[in-house]
């Protein structure tokens, strides 16, 4: 653990002070930014082909990049993955770069600790984390994973504020993010044909089901008030 956590530090150590005072290692990363933020499709699939034979690891290094700064989407490059590399090679990327990122969040958060994860997210979406931990349990980051409403990051960074051991953590999270890397990837490669239809839907799906659980939120709220007078 020690070592892990050690290893952390100097990557992010090194990529500060490469951002700081490397001018293209800080454009880049700019950029990155920029692209994904803009929440467009076809801008992202342009992006990352754009820079050819390291395609595949300009993606990687997005991937980590958008784990760390919470919640620009991770689905945006799970598509794009999928219609530059194809269905399979698209998801092996995007999980395994998922995995990687989601390791990054877990130890930042072992490391720096609540009041600096708290400036990253939120303080409310990590005490909406804390109720699963205490409903769920070990089994948080699956049921969490498989949650389209709730932050892949979030997970990780509220997974290192617990007691949890990084090896249960890394098997719950890859168990629960291979399913929705397979759906994504799937779409990804079929985009522009029933791809793009099924994407709607899914998001049309995940909106109404956000919108049940925030409303359902505020009712047990208001009802837990009730009570208590």
């Amino acid at each position: 653990m020690k070592k892990n956590k050690l290893a952390v530090i100097v990557v992010l150590v090194l990529s500060l002070l490469s951002y700081l005072f490397i001018p293209s290692v800080q454009s880049f990363i700019n950029e990155s930014i920029s692209a994904m933020k803009a929440v467009n499709l076809e801008e992202t699939i342009v992006y990352i082909r754009s820079y050819g034979n390291v395609a595949a690891g300009v993606s990687f290094f997005l991937m980590i990049l958008q784990s760390i700064l919470s919640p620009i989407p991770a689905f945006l490059i799970t598509l794009s993955n999928a219609a530059i590399f194809g269905w399979f090679w698209g998801a092996v990327l995007s999980w395994t770069s998922s995995m990687a990122g989601a390791t990054l969040c877990f130890y930042i958060a072992k490391i720096l600790g609540r009041d600096a994860v708290a400036k990253i997210t939120s303080k409310t979406a990590l005490k909406s984390l804390d109720v699963f931990f205490e409903k769920y349990g070990k089994y948080t980051i699956v049921v969490c994973r498989l949650l389209p409403f709730v932050s892949f990051d979030l997970v990780s960074y509220a997974a290192g504020l617990t007691s949890m051991k990084f090896w249960p953590f890394f098997l719950a999270t890859g168990i629960g993010q291979l399913p929705a890397t397979l759906v994504y990837s799937y779409i990804g490669q079929n985009f522009g044909g029933g791809g793009k239809q099924l994407f709607i839907g899914l998001m049309s799906l995940f909106a109404v089901t956000i919108v049940i659980y925030i409303v359902k939120s505020i009712y047990n709220e208001r009802h837990a008030k009730k009570a208590a007078k």
